[in-house]
């Protein structure tokens, strides 16, 4: 091993899941693309090339059942986790995982949760941005929050395609714009729902820096006096600024000033972690917005080592 960042944003799936899901045809209506295909041996090399120590792993989509088959998202959620705990088991200095969770309700979705942190010991949960068309605020998201914010649990926030893709995609990968747009929109309508004055303690980690979510940031607090919708909370500027301010932010494909300036206007150098969205991104990819982050003038060296491994490390100690 060589290297010493803690890359937190990484994608994989367990090889059976991978069959299950393909024959299933699922696929982000966006045009999510893979640049290289992943297997331990080939994640282990880019690591190492890379500088990076370790890995926390995710799926960065959800799945529910379906008419003909209504087991398929707890089925696949469950294989995913296995699969990432076995690989885990192999490899505990290198990997971690965030569960996956089913998408077909709270009850499933808490099922699996307890099963993945307590049987598994994965390393936390992911979440899309939309769980199968529900952003958080929905009633039904909210036993699982409330979960997730007891237990204290790293949770990874990752975009996917919104519901109307179809109209706002103009047929262009997802991960153009619309990713980031759905970020902003989910953490949006959780803080105009009060999300965040009923449940205290969530730790949620924003992929590719919040996306549009630092930039709008002031502009989300002020429309709080402005004028918010006849159900939204009672909410202000400061509870606005409170809630950006605590959140954790991580760097792929958000390396460059463009993001990491606005990303330091609304919390600090010790709320921003290391990430790659490897193999999404392809290597050359990756190396560029590594090049970016390590030139950026904004960090201090401490602060720079920090974004690299040190932050995470609040978060995952294990890896220490």
């Amino acid at each position: 091993m060589s290297g010493h960042r803690i890359d937190i944003h990484t994608h994989a799936m367990p090889e059976a899941a991978m069959a299950s899901v393909a024959a299933k045809g699922y696929r982000p209506r966006g045009g999510y693309r893979i640049s290289v295909q992943w297997t331990p041996e080939a994640a282990l090399a880019y690591m190492d090339r890379q500088q990076i120590a370790a890995q926390v792993l995710s799926m960065p989509m959800t799945f529910g059942g379906a008419d003909d088959d209504p087991g398929f998202g707890i089925r696949t959620s469950r294989m995913i986790n296995e699969g990432n705990a076995e690989l885990i088991a192999k490899h505990p200095d290198r990997f971690g995982a965030f569960a996956t969770l089913p998408g077909d309700g709270p009850d499933e979705a808490l099922a699996e949760l307890g099963y993945a942190l307590d049987e598994l010991r994965l390393d936390g949960v992911v979440l899309t941005s939309n769980v199968l068309g529900r952003y958080f605020g929905d009633p039904s998201l909210e036993p699982v929050l409330v979960e997730l914010a007891r237990r204290e649990v790293p949770v990874f926030v990752h975009p996917t395609d919104c519901p109307h893709i179809d109209v706002l995609g103009f047929g262009r990968p997802s991960s153009i714009v619309e990713f980031p747009f759905d970020t902003a929109r989910n953490i949006t309508n959780a803080l105009y729902t009060g999300v965040f004055r009923r449940i205290r303690g969530l730790r949620l980690i924003l992929a590719h820096c919040g996306g549009a979510l630092p930039t709008l940031g002031w502009r989300i607090g002020e429309h709080t006096v402005m004028g918010r919708g006849p159900e939204d909370a009672d909410i202000d500027p400061t509870h606005v600024a409170d809630v950006l301010r605590g959140l954790y932010y991580e760097t792929a494909l958000a390396g460059s000033r463009n993001s990491l300036l606005p990303t330091l206007e609304v919390t600090t150098a010790d709320h921003i972690l290391f990430g790659t969205d490897w193999p999404a991104a392809p290597e050359p990819t990756v190396e560029r917005n590594i090049a970016n982050l390590t030139g950026f003038d904004g960090f201090t060296p401490a602060e720079l080592r920090g974004v690299e491994r040190d932050n995470a490390l609040t978060l995952f100690p294990r890896f220490a």
